[in-house]
This record gives C-alpha cells, sequence and structure tokens, in this order.
C-alpha cells in the first residue's frame, strides 16, 4: 500500500462474456487477485464490466440489485483495495441503469449511474438504460476523493466539471469504446487520448480510463487503457490486449 499522501492505482483490461454475470464474476476474481498482489490501493475494471457491452440482450437475466451477493462475492474479495465494477442495476420502478459500483473493506461506498447516455452511431443507449441523475464524489484514502463517470458522462464537460465542484481529486473514467462505435470518421482512440489528457491539465488531476478489449458482435474493442498525472503526462498506456496497468499518484 502508498503512504498516506499517495496512491497506488490499476487499471485491468479485459473481455467480458456477453450477459453471463457468473462467468465474469470468475474473471474479476482472476484480476482482483492481481490487483492485491500488486498491492494496490484501487483498481478500476471496465463500464459494464460483469454483463458485457451488449448485456441488455439479456437484460432480465443480466441485471442486478446493489445487494446481490454477487457483488458482495467480489468487495470481500478485494478486502481494503477499492474496486470499481460495471454492471446493469436494477432500481426502483423497473428501472435499469448502467452503473458503477465503488467497494472497499467488503461494502459499497459509491455507485454511480451513467447520465449522458449515447443514441448515435452504433450506441443506443436510452433504449435500454434510465438516466441518471447525479454526480458525486467518493473519499477513498488522505487527500483522495474520486470522481466516478462513465464513458459518455465524460465526453459531457458539464459533468465533469460537476465532479470537481463537488471536490474530486481523481477522475475515474470505466469505458466500453469500440472502434466502430461512433462512425469511421471518427477516432475514437484519439478523441479519448486527447479527453483524458485535457482534464487532468484542466484540474491538475489525475485521470483513469479503462477501457475493455475483445470483440462482442460489430465492436472492436481497443483497450488502451491509460492513467494519467495532474500535468497530462501519461504514466502508463495499454495496448489492445488484456492486461494491468499500475501508477503511484
Amino acid at each position: 500500500m502508498s503512504s498516506a499522501q499517495t496512491i497506488t492505482v490499476g487499471a485491468a483490461q479485459f473481455a467480458s462474456a456477453i450477459g453471463d454475470v457468473d462467468a465474469n464474476i470468475d474473471i474479476h476474481l482472476e484480476w482482483i487477485e492481481r490487483g492485491r498482489s500488486a498491492d494496490l490501493d484501487l483498481l478500476v475494471c471496465p463500464e459494464l464490466s460483469l454483463t458485457g457491452h451488449y448485456g441488455p440482450a439479456r437484460l432480465l437475466e443480466a441485471a442486478m440489485d446493489r445487494g446481490d451477493p454477487r457483488l458482495a462475492r467480489l468487495a470481500a474479495a478485494a478486502g481494503p483495495m477499492a474496486l470499481t465494477v460495471g454492471f446493469i442495476e436494477e432500481g426502483p420502478a423497473a428501472q435499469f441503469y448502467n452503473a458503477a459500483a465503488m467497494f472497499r473493506d467488503g461494502e459499497l461506498i459509491h455507485l454511480h449511474r451513467k447520465v449522458n447516455l449515447p443514441n448515435y452511431g452504433r450506441l443506443e443507449e436510452g433504449k435500454h438504460y434510465a438516466t441518471g441523475r447525479f454526480v458525486e464524489t467518493c473519499g477513498l484514502r488522505g487527500p483522495w476523493h474520486a470522481g466516478l463517470l462513465i464513458c459518455a458522462d465524460v465526453w459531457n464537460p458539464a459533468l465533469t466539471h460537476l465532479a470537481f465542484l463537488q471536490g474530486a481529486t481523481l477522475l475515474i473514467c470505466p469505458v466500453s469504446s469500440g472502434v466502430e462505435a461512433v462512425g469511421a470518421d471518427f477516432d475514437n482512440p484519439g478523441g479519448w487520448a486527447l479527453t483524458c489528457r485535457f482534464y487532468a491539465m484542466m484540474y491538475g488531476a489525475p485521470v483513469i480510463m479503462v477501457n475493455r478489449t475483445g470483440e462482442e458482435c460489430d465492436l472492436h474493442f481497443w483497450g488502451g487503457s491509460r492513467i494519467i498525472d495532474p500535468f497530462g503526462k501519461e504514466l502508463a498506456v495499454a495496448d489492445m490486449n488484456d492486461g494491468l496497468i499500475t501508477a503511484t499518484l
């Protein structure tokens, strides 16, 4: 573990099985073990890491409420290491959300529901998910307070600004970004690299962006997870394969 003023973080990029939560739980347990072996304070997994990008194809099977024992199993395995995972949350009134949960010491400490649901290119999230309403932060250790935004949330500058107004000193961005998702004329990898560096420099805060790998239906995921320091310097950048990148902030 790190000192009181520093934090050692990791981004685990990997592919998920579509709608097969149990199989994806096993995948997560392997990455949690690797994260704890690396003595991480925080491990971040991709957007919808427990369901796959096209998890809504099996919505009723894949959705979980925040108290699901399978989530509790991951929380227990992570122990003192903070862990962020992506899943489809079954909320009140038959509403389903693209959500990210953060756990530490076996407890849920933060949950974010995606606010900016993309409906363009090959993306149609508004068809499946209810819209999140809040942007909040979560205390980690020492001076570190995480702002947690999911993928397209980060492409709405107002949401990112709101996270920092709420006191974020670290921006966490789990994404599920395919090369073809927006359109043939848009450079998704280049756009993400530029956007993450911009926010790090603009707010003077580190950024952790973690994408997934592999293929699902008509999308090819490019990985490229990265950890960026407050000056916009890339401390660690992944290739397109499964892997874990780490850095001390």
